[in-house]
């Protein structure tokens, strides 16, 4: 039976990092927080808000920014002058960093997009899905600070060379079109040959995913599916319900037959399109039922018999199963960051 929503109020929890009530912190930890990624950003915590194509708007961009991350509006699929607006609305709700990701195959409008972006003024923008380097130039000219979402070594290296101040990794176990390596191995084989701060992403719902990715060497983490169930996120309830509904045994993987995997949520949907994609289905076919799939369950919902679209989201599915506001699930994530840290201490 599907969890019901609820407009539970939190309240606001202390700083983890530099309230003087946490009196057990560490130096290393404000160090380990407080590093080039933040000063870059200049945001006060590692989390970056991941972009997810129609429901990364402006006013989850918004409240993640105001409670220390780096809000992300998610140009994908949508037209320049959306994301002109969504930038002006979010100006209206913070005054803290936000920025823009555009995944570059997905996006037509993408070079009236990047116009868009040079003439605001954008904190930073993540480019993906597709070759960054032609908008590049135009983009750092513009003073904005520009991530590279990578799923390999070579590309990280190349964009590195390039000229991008910061390289998102992300593993296969993120919700959306994904590549082949996972998460660990990105980490382990990419952030010792780069000198940029990186961004882990894929599969990070808690504190202990940004302790490990710390100890990893990354700068920090990139978080999609958790903001879904953020208060301010204004996706259609169905969504929600599906990630507090799914355990850890529902993430599946659509596409990998012809080259496209996209992780998502089981559903009567994902039942039939793997049954027909098992059975020999034609890239047409197949096509042809996944198109609008992810951005009708965001705005409609999963109708009646659970076949109007799928619910993109991350491989870590069991923990979440609440509603909480951005601040909560930042604070949240940070405390339990600096708990987890403090304890390895210990063995020293």
């Amino acid at each position: 039976m599907s969890k019901k929503l609820s407009s539970t109020a939190f309240e606001p929890v202390s700083d983890p990092v530099s309230d003087p009530a946490a009196k057990s912190q560490s130096d290393s930890f404000k160090d380990a927080v407080h590093n080039p990624l933040t000063r870059l950003l200049g945001t006060a915590y590692p989390i970056l808000q991941g972009a997810m194509a129609w429901v990364s708007e402006s006013t989850l961009a918004a409240a993640v920014s105001n409670a220390g991350g780096a809000g992300i509006i998610a140009a994908g699929g949508r037209e320049a002058s959306w994301v002109k607006e969504e930038i002006q609305k979010a100006r209206t709700m913070t005054g803290r960093p936000f920025g823009v990701n555009v995944p570059l195959i997905s996006t037509p409008e993408k070079e009236a997009i990047i116009n868009v972006l040079c003439e605001s003024g954008i904190d930073f923008v993540t480019l993906g899905a597709g070759d960054p380097l032609p908008y590049l130039r135009a983009l750092k000219a513009s003073g904005i600070k520009v991530g590279g979402i990578v799923p390999s070594l070579r590309l990280a290296k190349k964009l590195e060379t390039a000229g991008v101040d910061f390289i998102i990794l992300e593993g296969m176990e993120a919700g959306g079109k994904i590549g082949k390596s996972t998460t660990l191995s990105l980490m382990t084989n990419v952030i010792p040959e780069l000198h940029v701060p990186v961004v882990a992403a894929g599969g990070f719902a808690s504190g202990r995913g940004l302790a490990a990715a710390l100890v990893m060497g990354a700068h920090g983490i990139q978080m999609g599916t958790r903001f879904i169930l953020a208060n301010e996120c204004q996706v259609h309830p169905d969504y929600k319900n599906a990630i507090m509904d799914a355990t850890d045994e529902d993430s599946v993987i659509l596409g990998t037959r012809y080259g496209k995997a996209t992780r998502c949520i089981r559903s009567a949907f994902t039942d039939k399109y793997l049954a027909l994609e098992a059975e020999g289905g034609s890239p047409q076919s197949l096509e042809t039922m996944m198109r609008g799939a992810s951005r009708r369950m965001a705005m409609e919902g999963a109708g009646v018999d659970g076949m109007n679209g799928i619910a993109l989201a991350g491989q870590s599915l069991s923990q979440l199963n609440d509603l909480e506001s951005a601040e909560w699930i930042i604070r949240d994530i940070m405390g339990e960051a600096r708990a987890v840290l403090e304890n390895c201490s210990l063995l020293k």
